[in-house]
């Protein structure tokens, strides 16, 4: 048995037990064939799914990933809220997963398989020690070698004499112990999809002056410009990674709107997040990869109708804007072929192009009140608009008003929705002021009608 799924270790059943055992623990077992070559490819395609977290990403068979978080944790306002994050949407596409963030590779490996938690921030190295010794990535024989002499945690083999360890267990439980403890560099090789771009410069002294480092951007991304060119292609993201004298990373991500291979537009955008590089003792390597490469016709640029597209294209406008305060905080308001106003409006992406329209014989609120406030309400006749009604405390007398506009729910949502009713008003009190109002045509158990504001009129 190579894994084994929650059912299956509910009944007692472990990885690396017989099939002939398992059945006779649970007689009824489904046992399927390993195809570990299957297996290798769809954890490439996660990998690679994953470079959204970071430049850096790695496939660590048979089931887990490296993702690399150095100076991109502020992207996500912080190391706990990054972790949370993968975990939300790894929980979204139903992917069960144990996320560790340490100081070293080995070090984070140890906490996700052998951690108490789902989620780890491992602060120091010094927690290592309650870990079982297989947290250190040793072969079972090892492992088993350990515990037979009592030697179980990793902190009891930190006690032994280092000398001892590679002569009775190994050259690789020594590497191993220090590679998690930082004494000994673990080197990753990230992957780069094939689709991407790259372009590297290595400085023969490291540089630090912000004059070097804006040539540098300038430098790489008229070549990556240039090679999208020859493709005839665009990139939608963009990782420059500086990796400093003491080997550590700076890393700047910028994402436009649609695929661009504009290198004056593109190395703005770098320039404007260059205060957030701190160069430190120097930076020995530069690298620009563009990421999400999109298919990029070439554009004619000498026609009065082009010059007009580029007029109204609002695309460099928005890569600005996004990358200053976040691309999700840039949107547009869409319209929805709905009835009900809460579902008549979507959020899309700034350079939607919307066809769907509401009527113009029905207007909306600019504002819509999520959820509709109940409002207290004086009517005179049971039909009538009210001609007084009380919302958040003020009393408001109806000076004019139009309707009703009746909606129905719509069944094919929501079940509950069958026989909904609603009559809408748009109502203007003595001080100009416009509401929309409307009355929910379901009695209550006092045999009366609830009223709502559901929106306010500029």
């Amino acid at each position: 048995m190579l894994a084994v799924n929650p059912a299956a270790a509910d009944e007692g059943i472990m990885p690396g037990m017989p099939v002939s055992h398992a059945r006779a623990i649970f007689p009824h077992l489904h046992v399927a064939p390993a195809e570990p070559a299957e297996d290798a490819r769809a954890l490439y395609k996660l990998a690679v799914w994953c470079l959204r977290f970071s430049p850096f990403v790695s496939p660590c068979p048979p089931d887990g990933l490296w993702i690399d978080a150095t100076g991109v944790a502020h992207l996500f306002q912080g190391e706990t809220a990054m972790l949370e994050k993968i975990a939300a949407i790894f929980s979204k596409n139903h992917l069960t997963a144990r996320i560790a963030m340490a100081h070293t590779p080995g070090a984070a490996w140890a906490w996700s398989h052998f951690g108490a938690h789902r989620i780890t921030v491992a602060d120091g190295l010094g927690e290592l020690n309650a870990l079982p010794v297989t947290a250190l990535r040793i072969i079972p024989e090892t492992a088993d070698g350990l515990w037979r002499v009592g030697v179980k945690t990793i902190g009891a083999l930190r006690k032994l004499p280092r000398k001892t360890i590679p002569v009775r267990y190994g050259v690789d439980t020594l590497k191993r112990l220090d590679q998690a403890l930082g004494f000994l560099p673990e080197s990753l090789d990230a992957i780069l999809p094939p689709a991407a771009k790259q372009r590297v410069l290595t400085f023969a002294e490291p540089i630090a002056a912000l004059e070097d480092l804006q040539r540098t951007v300038h430098k790489l991304t008229d070549d990556l410009c240039a090679d999208l060119e020859k493709t005839q292609e665009g990139a939608r993201r963009l990782d420059l990674v500086f990796q400093r004298a003491d080997n550590t990373l700076q890393i700047v991500r910028v994402g436009t709107a649609r695929p661009s291979r504009d290198p004056v537009h593109l190395s703005k955008l770098l320039l404007e997040k260059l205060d957030t590089v701190d160069p430190g003792f120097g930076i020995e390597i530069a690298t620009l990869t563009g990421w999400r490469i999109a298919a990029l016709a070439p554009r004619q640029m000498d026609t009065e109708a082009s010059a007009a597209d580029e007029a109204h294209d609002l695309a460099a406008l928005v890569d600005r804007i996004g990358n200053r305060i976040g691309a999700r905080n840039v949107w547009r308001v869409a319209a929805v072929e709905s009835d009900l106003p809460e579902r008549a409006v979507e959020k899309v992406a700034p350079t939607t192009n919307i066809s769907v329209t509401w009527p113009a014989h029905l207007p909306r609120p600019v504002r819509l009140l999520s959820p509709p406030e109940l409002v207290n309400v004086t009517a005179l006749l049971p039909d009538y608009p009210p001609a007084l009604f009380s919302w958040r405390g003020e009393t408001r007398k109806v000076r004019c008003a139009d309707g009703p506009e009746r909606i129905l729910g719509e069944w094919w949502h929501d079940k509950k929705e069958v026989g909904e009713v609603r009559d809408y008003f748009r109502i203007e009190d003595e001080s100009g002021e416009r509401f929309w109002l409307f009355r929910d045509n379901r009695l209550t158990p006092e045999q009366t009608y609830r009223w709502y504001l559901h929106g306010v009129f500029a």
